[in-house]
């Protein structure tokens, strides 16, 4: 169990990466380590201004201006989702990280109606992954990370009402939820890649308690008190990124492979193992049908 820092990604010329929330935190540094080591990382991001002072950060910080590109992506409208990846414009797709995310917010939809948290964190992100997923498949040695949390593990899937319709709504709840159905579709969309014959690998990663902007979408006391907690207790986002760069680019990385903090919550990347329910078989596939469901009227597919 050997673990990794920064100096251990390879190098990447000729690589293409998206990441989405690529402009804070998490994102940002992934970005920023993919860019250095040569790949092209197209950042996709909500906010297109913050996106572009992010961009100006990196360049400042000596990365290449040419190695990094900005892209409209709201993963909480499904229309945003189609327009990204109808207007990709690269022939090749390496590397899909799946990054952007919203932790324990007060209760609301997307637009198109989904508990936002469960809408963002999974069904933005599972759409957004079937889109690419072609052109992933046509690029040898492709992968897809989807970034989850320590929080999957006390996760249930409310597979009768995931979007909290029915019954009281707690945000935490949510939280667990949607990171429990990242680690789950991780699986799924690994046995079916294998299943169909194809190399693309799904991994996923974990950034341990890290320093980064997630628990700040809210202007209430909650947002101030995860501040705090994160200053004295969370590792900076360059080392939350380490576990997301290692199932990106970790030759010995396999299929459903997740990755995490080598002392759980922070310390260098090491492999570790989902909870027994991330794990379930059955639900993972149980999930997987509702979530195509859910997402029919946009028409998503699954090509492979």
């Amino acid at each position: 169990m050997t673990p990794w820092h920064e100096q251990d990604v390879p190098e990447l010329p000729g690589t293409v990466a998206v990441v989405t929330g690529a402009n804070v935190g998490l994102g940002l540094q992934t970005t920023r380590v993919l860019a250095q080591r040569g790949a092209h990382v197209v950042m996709a991001c909500r906010d297109q201004r913050k996106a572009v002072t992010a961009r100006d950060s990196l360049v400042d910080a000596g990365v290449d201006g040419g190695q990094l590109e900005l892209a409209e992506l709201d993963l909480a409208d499904q229309g945003s989702v189609e327009r990204f990846a109808g207007s990709f414009g690269h022939e090749r797709l390496d590397l899909l990280i799946n990054n952007a995310g919203l932790m324990a917010v007060a209760q609301s939809t997307t637009v198109d109606g989904f508990e936002t948290q469960f809408g963002v964190n999974h069904l933005g992100h599972m759409a957004l992954t079937l889109r690419l997923l072609p052109l992933l498949n046509a690029t040898g040695g492709a992968r897809v990370v989807t970034v989850t949390s320590v929080a999957h593990r006390p996760g249930k899937i409310r597979l009768d009402d995931p979007n909290f319709t029915a019954g009281r709504y707690g945000r935490w709840r949510a939280y667990f939820q949607s990171k429990l159905a990242n680690l789950l579709f991780t699986g799924e969309l690994g046995r079916r890649l294998t299943a169909a014959g194809e190399a693309t690998l799904s991994t996923a990663a974990h950034p341990g308690y890290a320093f980064t902007e997630l628990g700040k979408d809210d202007d209430r006391i909650f947002a101030k008190v995860t501040a705090m907690v994160n200053r004295f207790a969370g590792q900076p986002a360059q080392f939350g990124a380490l576990p997301t760069l290692r199932a990106a680019t970790d030759p010995d990385a396999f299929q459903g492979a997740l990755y995490g903090p080598h002392r759980i919550t922070f310390g260098p990347a090491v492999p570790e193992v989902p909870s027994a329910t991330a794990r379930d078989t059955e639900l993972a596939g149980r999930l997987w049908e509702l979530s195509l469901s859910l997402l029919a009227p946009w028409k998503v597919p699954f090509p492979a």
